[in-house]
């Protein structure tokens, strides 16, 4: 945290009124972190930048001040197809929220901006592209407006994994609403990207907040890739068997090719990318909000701004291009902080592929200086032999628990290392061999059959048994060495080139030919079986969440599976995602504490007014229709209809929302 920021003239706030409606609106005793250093700052006036990791609460730092600051909160954020749905979680709470997009008809955009203009909105959601249009500003410049609310602040960055033009536009804010505070939130941002969401939104007496990046309820694993689509498989079955969760790759064959598998073999996926039509894009990203259970394989075009708590998995089939991207992805998981895994496969071939990438890519020399050291960055995390979770927190600058986390693979089974001086000198003396005595370049695939001693047709083609290094690797397993190249490869030791991925030396080579330096590598873990993972209908049907009832005592396990029931039906009836009711979270603390009465009821965080009103009596009918074993019984009704605790007022969507696709 750093600068004092300029505070502008505001009525005054006593330090309760925030805190009071943290608890009334939001139903929650305290805020966390930086939270409420956060929005003193800004209920008071001051310009805020503010870095927290996803899950860590950022939408609170603008929500409260829109409500306790006079007029409303305008928020910019850059996807217009989860508006609705953050909308709806708000109307839920009892906040006057609206949002204009292009989703909208005429008439719809009129009746949010006559709310907005007599000041009946508490928050209001705009796409950064609206505010190029001269009607939007002139629009706001007409009603009384609380606060300015980037999120996704980080989009701004040229340099960053979501950049979007749009957002170089937004320091029209401050010039034409000097005297508004704003606020720019991201989850996650190098020191560099802080430094140009502050220069480009120009914003340079804001106050700085960074929170911590850790998230401890999230299990780092990166195994070493074979055969990507039934290791998946095995982890999915295995850990988390009816969970929703995202699975990223980095094409969209492969996306297409991973969710048809995964339905193949019993698990409920959908893909998304690009080059689906919006439709289809839009309902699938609409069923992984509503239901529980989905997964969803995707590009990176999907998962900003997600908000739902209870994906319990964030899993790549491929490498990631950076850390930031990587730390942005994985963070979708466990919003809600409860256990959650973020595990890929990682193998040789990614390496290659990446760098292949890079270097055939349109981008200019600065570009690929940036995407290399990108790339470096997301090696060294897959090879690291310290603690991941230590390694993620220090390349954000964050000084990182040196007794290591105990909740990253690394920490749980350390790995082995080994002085991989020698073998590396064999595989650099091939390379060597090849390029300056028959003036050739092969790729990974070649270079260790040579050190094999294999007779490939490649092999006899071009003569490579009669070189002299042919046969000197017999002492390592073929897996062994494409793990030597991999690793040569992230120490900047090999290099690939062309566009066939063939490798070179480095700078860096020659001192390890001359054994002017040691080359320590990890020993390549034993590769657990995979048999019986791809074997079809396995546990097929099974939706009952594993992680979401982890650490609950079994006798109430009862309760929090027809408190889950009764959850969804609400969710269906009203059109919301499932979590727009209750997160798992607060399902938990209810069965937990069983409260007996409303009253009780409402001392459970993430119960306020609203949804006590709202749903406090159907909370109470399901836990009261449990026997006494603890089974579930019929659910009470009324009039032939299941008790729902309340009926839905003139707030509430009869329909299910249509989100629309990306800006």
């Amino acid at each position: 945290m750093r600068g004092t920021g300029v505070i502008r003239d505001m009525p005054e706030v006593t330090e309760s009124e925030a805190l009071t409606t943290l608890h009334r609106v939001f139903g929650y005793e305290a805020f966390r972190g930086e939270q409420e250093a956060i929005v003193d700052h800004v209920v008071a006036g001051g310009d805020a930048v503010v870095l927290m990791p996803t899950g860590g609460g950022k939408s609170l730092c603008y929500q409260i001040p829109s409500l306790v600051r006079p007029g409303t909160g305008i928020v910019v954020s850059p996807l217009i197809a989860l508006m609705q749905d953050q909308v709806d979680a708000l109307r839920a709470l009892g906040v006057r929220a609206g949002f204009m997009n292009s989703t909208q008809d005429f008439d719809e955009r009129r009746t949010v901006e006559a709310a907005f203009l007599a000041g009946e909105l508490d928050l209001l959601y705009l796409a950064p592209e609206r505010l190029r249009l001269d009607s939007t500003l002139d629009l706001l410049s007409r009603g009384k407006i609380a606060l300015f609310a980037i999120d996704e602040a980080h989009c701004v960055s040229q340099w960053g994994h979501d950049f979007r033009p749009d957002y170089l536009t937004l320091s029209v804010l401050g010039e034409r609403w000097p005297d508004v505070p704003r606020l720019a939130l991201t989850a996650t941002a190098t020191h560099a990207t802080h430094e140009e969401i502050t220069h480009r939104l120009n914003m340079p007496a804001a106050r700085h907040f960074v929170a911590s990046f850790d998230r401890p309820n999230i299990q780092y694993r990166i195994v070493p890739k074979d055969d990507a689509k039934k290791q998946l498989l095995s982890f999915l079955r295995q850990e988390h068997e009816g969970d929703a969760g995202i699975v990223y790759c980095l094409s969209r064959k492969s996306v297409e090719r991973t969710a048809e598998f995964l339905t193949r073999n019993g698990i409920e996926a959908v893909p998304y990318h690009a080059g689906l039509d919006a439709g289809m894009r839009a309902r699938h990203q609409s069923r992984f909000l509503r239901e529980e259970g989905l997964v969803v394989v995707a590009t990176i075009a999907f998962g900003m701004g997600i908000d739902k708590p209870d994906v319990r998995f964030v899993a790549h089939v491929d490498l990631p291009k950076s850390i930031e991207g990587y730390y942005q992805e994985t963070g979708r998981a466990g919003r809600d902080g409860l256990p959650s895994n973020a595990w890929m496969a990682y193998g040789l071939g990614d390496v290659v592929q990446q760098r292949k990438m890079i270097q055939s890519g349109d981008g200019d020399e600065t570009f690929r200086r940036r995407a290399s050291a990108h790339l470096d960055a997301m090696l060294a995390l897959c090879e690291t032999a310290r603690c991941r979770r230590g390694q993620l927190l220090a390349y954000f600058g964050q000084a990182p628990d040196p007794a290591g986390c105990g909740n990253c693979d690394t920490c749980l089974t350390p790995p082995e290392t080994w002085d991989g001086t020698v073998a590396a000198q064999k595989v650099l003396s091939t390379v060597v061999r090849l390029q300056r005595e028959r003036g050739q370049k092969f790729g990974a695939a070649q270079i260790v059959d040579i050190l094999l001693g294999r007779r490939t047709g490649k092999v006899i083609q071009f003569d490579h048994d009669q070189l002299s290094v042919f046969g000197i690797g017999e002492e390592l397993a073929e897996s062994e060495w494409r793990g030597v190249v991999r690793q040569l490869l992230a120490q900047g030791l090999l290099a690939v080139e062309g566009e066939f991925g063939t490798l070179a030396l480095t700078e860096a080579s020659g001192a390890v030919l001359r054994r002017e330096r040691e080359v320590p590598l990890r020993k390549e873990p034993k590769r657990p079986s995979t048999a019986g993972a791809a074997s079809t209908a396995s546990g097929r049907g099974k939706r009952r969440s594993k992680s979401a009832a982890a650490e609950l005592p079994e006798e109430l396990l009862p309760a929090f599976e027809a408190l889950r029931a009764w959850r969804a039906e609400q969710a269906r009836e009203q059109g919301v995602p499932p979590y727009v009711i209750f997160h798992d979270a607060t399902l938990r603390d209810i069965v937990t504490t069983a409260p007996a009465s409303v009253a009780e009821l409402g001392t459970v965080g993430g119960v306020g007014e609203k949804k006590l009103a709202r749903y406090g009596e159907g909370v109470l009918a399901v836990l009261s229709s449990l026997d006494g074993s603890g089974a579930a019984g019929s659910a009470p009704e009324r009039d032939g209809h299941p008790v729902s605790g309340g009926a839905p007022d003139g707030d509430w969507p009869d329909t299910e929302p249509e989100p629309d696709d990306w800006i």
